[in-house]
């Protein structure tokens, strides 16, 4: 059956969610925001016609909804193949499996996001914490409703930036749009919506969860990749002296005690191995943390 024309630009934006249906949430959030935005540059360009009116000669300009949903569709799906990494060699066996980690663009990129982290985990944890410290001092005066608006903007463009970094870090879609801001409305309503919106929570719990997860991910990544060169390096060097190498007579090799080439071939075994059992774990906490991000930055599309 279907659906009676949109009256409203809520009416046009519920028709869209719903043609949205089973898509990405991400992808949802963009094509709402970019609907709403020229919805309302419409209304802004044209005072004197009726909302229904201008809503019908939208439809033939801008597209209907179940097209605007089309549209973004296959638009995703073109963009998505552009962008997707080439896949690894396919490997069957246990050793190609555990070594080929290294092949793996994902790994590598997560590992430099994990090193990263801290970095932004201190910006984020900052902000969500002086900024709520200050809007909530102010909260109470005339002057503390924009400090407010201007706080949770903030934190909303922080999400934003961080939602880049994890699509191109981790490879988990997310927005490439913000939560629309409800321009226009009075100071109260925005303020009102914000508050309401379990999005706001949910982001600023995120930024504070960021700095110690950022202290956790930067010391695992720092330390698994500092000690597997250092055994790995220090085998190999000694390995070097022990086999009586030219220049290597002068080289000093502290911090463990290596009987024979024997044991510093193990060294270097076991260097290589935490090598690539460290890219492992780097490239699961980045799966799962790409899923963590998504599920409190992203606005879980209503139906």
């Amino acid at each position: 059956m279907t659906a009676a024309a949109p009256k409203t630009i809520p009416d046009y934006l519920d028709q869209l969610r719903a043609a949205l249906r089973g898509a990405d949430p991400a992808l949802v959030q963009d094509a709402l925001y970019d609907a709403e935005e020229y919805l309302r540059s419409e209304m802004a360009a044209n005072p004197g016609m009726a909302e229904a009116d201008l809503i019908a000669s939208v439809a033939g300009s801008y597209g209907a909804p179940e097209e605007v949903a089309d549209i973004y569709r296959d638009t995703e799906v073109q963009v998505t193949r552009a962008l997707r990494t080439p896949p690894a060699p396919p490997r069957t066996s246990l050793a190609g499996r555990f070594f080929g980690v290294a092949t793996d663009p994902r790994a590598w990129t997560a590992l430099f996001y994990m090193l990263l982290s801290l970095a932004t985990g201190i910006v984020y944890f900052t902000a969500v914490v002086m900024g709520f410290s200050f809007s909530a001092s102010l909260a109470l005066m005339i002057i503390g409703i924009p400090v407010v608006i201007l706080f949770v903007g903030l934190v909303r463009v922080l999400s934003l930036v961080e939602g880049r970094i994890v699509e191109v870090l981790l490879g988990e879609r997310m927005p490439r749009r913000p939560l629309y801001q409800g321009r226009g409305q009075p100071w109260l309503e925005r303020i009102g919506a914000m508050f309401t919106d379990p999005r706001t929570w949910s982001t600023m719990l995120y930024q504070l969860l960021m700095l110690p997860l950022g202290i956790g991910y930067s010391t695992v990544a720092f330390t698994g990749i500092v000690l597997s060169v250092t055994l790995a390096g220090g085998g190999l060097l000694a390995l070097l002296k022990l086999l009586g190498l030219p220049g290597m007579d002068n080289l000093q090799v502290q911090g463990f005690i290596i009987d024979g080439p024997a044991g510093a071939a193990i060294l270097m075994l076991l260097g290589t191995l935490l090598f690539f059992v460290t890219l492992h774990l780097v490239r699961l906490v980045g799966r799962i943390h790409g899923t963590v991000a998504k599920n409190l930055l992203v606005k879980t599309a209503q139906y």
